[in-house]
């Protein structure tokens, strides 16, 4: 079979690698062609496109992209009619992956959806052309099946793939000297701190230039720890000199997210996929977001959720501190980081929350190797 895999950004890149090699598990003959990432690519895909040269972030970000965007779209397509895949899988990523579907719907593509895009978070009417244009979604989070059913839409609960990544990733590394040699000497770097502060920033240069400024700026109050920074793969180390530089107790890694998660003490992160990542290490975090004025009050007037962070969001319920635009400031972060660094109680009872986190998104099983197997049987039917 031939099939055509479409991800936008990191996480997708990380799930859609592992889809991949699920899927030549089952599918000795599959030929894969993709939009992704270095992970994707490595899994055995042909990269066709790589996603740093796609994320744009925000309203107003779009909106002056918008003419690389319509190229972008205008690529896949032709690339997508030239390859003539047996199925095309999109992996969230919806500014765009849904106007895919929707014109792989009127040239007779079948189109699969894994992983939901956040249409429960804004503009629920979205729901409408995905059940038009979407032959089968595969979701990851608990109550998006509930979710959609009210819509009259059945999809399919396939469990959260970052569970298998972290437990396989902690198997896998008893010890952190089994690191292999690629990443020993940053590794060895890390243990050789014991107190550090993780920084996850993000993967797109226009949130981390939002962000990890502010981020960095709470270091000087704690001199007693290491704040490391968990570099973006794809993005240049020049980037960051600038930011890092003017701080002595600060210093980065590229490709060892999980190994900095294995040994700090607490970590502050962009929203996202990374708040789910450190909640599966079981370490405290604050979450941080912060996008440009305009873009937020839009995104305040379209969305209708509680929380912005994925753990909240499942819990229903703050389990971690989210700073969101002007709540975003040195002063607050420095306030937040001291109690999950500090504070046992507080400590206890967020480790106690992630262990029914983990327990909640393991319900489903082996996500990435049930998705390929619902891929699969669709594809014989």
């Amino acid at each position: 079979m031939k099939y055509y895999i479409i991800a936008g950004e990191a996480s997708g890149d990380l799930h859609g690698s592992n889809l991949i090699h699920e899927l030549k598990l089952l599918d000795k003959s599959a030929q894969i062609r993709c939009w992704g990432g270095d992970k994707m690519q490595y899994a055995g895909a042909t990269l066709v496109k790589h996603y740093s040269e796609l994320a744009f972030m925000g309203f107003i970000e779009v909106l002056k992209n918008i003419r690389t965007i319509f190229k972008n779209l205008a690529n896949c397509k032709a690339d997508i009619l030239q390859y003539q895949p047996d199925v095309l899988v999109l992996i969230d990523y919806p500014g765009f992956n849904l106007r895919i579907a929707s014109w792989a719907k009127q040239n007779n593509f079948r189109v699969i959806y894994y992983i939901s895009p956040q249409v429960w978070a804004w503009k629920e009417s979205r729901v409408r052309g995905i059940k038009k244009n979407v032959d089968k979604m595969l979701v990851i989070l608990p109550f998006e099946k509930d979710f959609y059913k009210k819509w009259d839409f059945e999809v399919e609960y396939v469990g959260h793939p970052l569970v298998k990544v972290v437990d396989d990733y902690k198997f896998s590394h008893p010890d952190l000297e089994t690191a292999n040699d690629k990443n020993r000497m940053g590794v060895i770097a890390l243990k050789s701190r014991q107190s550090i502060v993780a920084i996850l920033p993000g993967s797109r240069k226009q949130e981390i230039l939002k962000k990890l400024p502010i981020m960095l700026s709470v270091a000087k109050h704690f001199p007693e720890y290491h704040f490391v920074v968990a570099k973006a793969p794809g993005i240049e180390d020049d980037f960051y000199q600038s930011l890092l530089s003017p701080y002595q107790n600060v210093s980065s890694v590229t490709n060892q997210t999980y190994e900095l998660l294995r040994v700090a003490k607490a970590a502050l992160v962009t929203s996202g996929t990374a708040t789910l990542e450190t909640a599966l290490f079981g370490v405290p975090e604050v979450v941080c977001y912060k996008g440009s004025a305009v873009s937020f009050q839009i995104a305040k007037w379209l969305i209708t959720i509680q929380y912005i962070c994925l753990v909240n969001l499942i819990m229903k319920k703050e389990v971690v501190k989210e700073l969101i635009q002007e709540q975003l400031t040195e002063n607050n972060l420095t306030k937040e980081l001291k109690k999950i660094l500090h504070d046992s109680d507080k400590q206890s009872k967020m480790k106690e929350d992630y262990v029914a986190l983990k327990n909640l998104l393991s319900q489903g099983g082996n996500a990435s190797a049930n998705a390929a197997n619902s891929i699969y049987v669709f594809l014989q039917s």
